[in-house]
């Protein structure tokens, strides 16, 4: 039921990345006495050097000392760096373990870890879920992928439960972290440049969060995803497999039947009217049944959770409406940084829409938004350092298309294509890294140009 198993040699450890899993990977190794070393291709943030001085942390910037790193026990790695670099391959060959910041935090606690992972609603079913044990009355941590590291919640202290968001790169390094409700949302391509642009590899990874778990956890998963089914059938996980469906009518699992959220896993089912939820849109419903399902799995009570799903205020720069500016909505969807993510935005726009798209492809189909951008969107402006690949896709699809290469130029145009009753929707479909620090830096840019206007 609980993670903690250890295998490693902590007597040298060195953290490669000085981001925010790494910080956290390095402050926990400290406070546990170990020989520690960050090592940081970069330039630091002002705030984690000092962290570092303050507690008396070894670090490098700008380069990789090979001969430092290769003497190390073990190395921990921020989930940013690819596997393919020549350190880690090195690493690797030598023998010496290469593994993940929630890794690392697993083998450090012997608490109840509930992970959430899936290409798209991971934060926002997260954040739901943090919602519900904190009206419950739970004693948690919410982390991870978003907000603090595992590593350092663990570092600061203890709780009853660890709330996680875990992407693929985390999973990645993982060898004994093992949830006691692991929930798959969904599978659809996203960073395949990471994944040799094969799916099955992708797919694989995020199968992962399922492979430690015996007879006494959970897996709630998506039994409406081909991929997720296809999955299960040849990985056979050992943990309880519990589905959710937005489709049919599930004996054992969640079910939507006739806009009733039906939670049916023990003696006293949960149910729920989907015009309670403060979440709109067929995914968020998804959502919100993996959440529902999972409080029901721990216990919580129904009325608990049903207050919980009515209350929940949703996700910064997840579909965030912003401003209305003439009768024009603008809406903050930076945090789609995949087609299937923005292809729920496009899905949920009621009105005539401007599409402001782009960044740093991942290798993405488009041709799977042609119907939504057909039936919804007016025009479109292309956001980033090279939008050729956009412009060739959509040029048939929109009678206007405008290249920008900032947000406020981008915001500025999209305010003069939209006309009264039309939305302005930022959703890219891209990573952020060309013109941006992050979809955070991305998503505040475009709050601040449109409150700009």
């Amino acid at each position: 039921m609980v993670s903690g198993k250890n295998i490693y040699d902590f007597s040298s450890v060195v953290i490669l990345g000085g981001g925010i899993s790494g910080m956290g990977a390095a402050l926990l190794a400290a406070d546990r006495g170990y020989n520690v070393f960050l090592s940081n291709r970069d330039e630091l943030d002002t705030a984690f050097a000092k962290a570092l001085q303050d507690n008396k942390i070894p670090y490098e910037t700008g380069s990789h000392t090979v001969n430092k790193i290769l003497s190390a026990s073990l190395i921990v790695k921020s989930p940013g760096i690819p596997d393919t670099i020549e350190i880690i391959m090195q690493a690797k060959e030598a023998g010496i373990p290469v593994i993940s910041e929630i890794e690392f935090a697993a083998a450090h606690t012997q608490e109840i870890i509930v992970a959430v992972t899936g290409s798209n609603g991971k934060t926002t079913t997260t954040s739901l879920l943090g919602h519900v044990f904190q009206e419950a009355g739970l004693d948690y941590t919410m982390g991870g992928n978003i907000g603090k590291s595992f590593a350092q919640q663990v570092q600061e202290g203890a709780a009853e439960y660890r709330l996680l968001e875990v992407s693929s790169f985390q999973l990645d390094g993982i060898e004994n972290f093992k949830p006691h409700v692991a929930l798959l949302l969904n599978v659809t391509p996203d960073h395949l440049d990471r994944y040799d642009y094969k799916f099955e590899n992708y797919l694989d990874s995020k199968m992962r969060i399922a492979m430690n778990q015996d007879q006494d956890d959970y897996l709630v998963y998506n039994a409406d995803d081909e991929a997720i089914v296809a999955a299960l059938e040849s990985n056979k996980p050992k943990s309880q497999l519990v589905p959710f469906s937005l489709t049919r009518e599930l004996e054992y699992g969640t079910s939507l039947i006739n806009n009733i959220i039906k939670v049916a896993i023990d003696q006293t089912p949960f149910s729920m009217s989907i015009e309670q939820l403060s979440l709109k849109g067929q995914h968020n419903t998804a959502n919100a049944m993996a959440a529902a399902t999972t409080a029901k799995l721990l216990k919580i009570r129904k009325e608990t959770i049903r207050q919980s799903m009515q209350s929940f205020q949703g996700v910064e720069h997840r579909l965030e409406q912003v401003l209305k500016i003439n009768k024009v909505q603008y809406i903050n969807d930076s945090k789609a940084t995949n087609i299937n993510a923005t292809f729920y935005a496009l899905d949920s726009m009621e009105h005539p829409t401007v599409w402001i798209v782009g960044g740093v492809d991942k290798g993405n189909d488009y041709s799977q938004l042609f119907r939504l951008v057909n039936k919804n969107v007016k025009a479109i402006v292309c956001l980033g350092t090279d939008n050729s690949k956009i412009v060739n896709a959509f040029s048939g699809c929109v009678d206007q298309m405008v290249e920008t290469n900032s947000m406020e130029d981008a915001v500025r145009v999209a305010y003069k294509l939209a006309d009264a009753g039309d939305n302005v929707l930022l959703s890219p479909a891209c990573a952020s890294f060309d013109l941006f620090e992050n979809y955070e830096d991305r998503g505040r840019q475009f709050k601040n140009a449109v409150r700009g206007l």
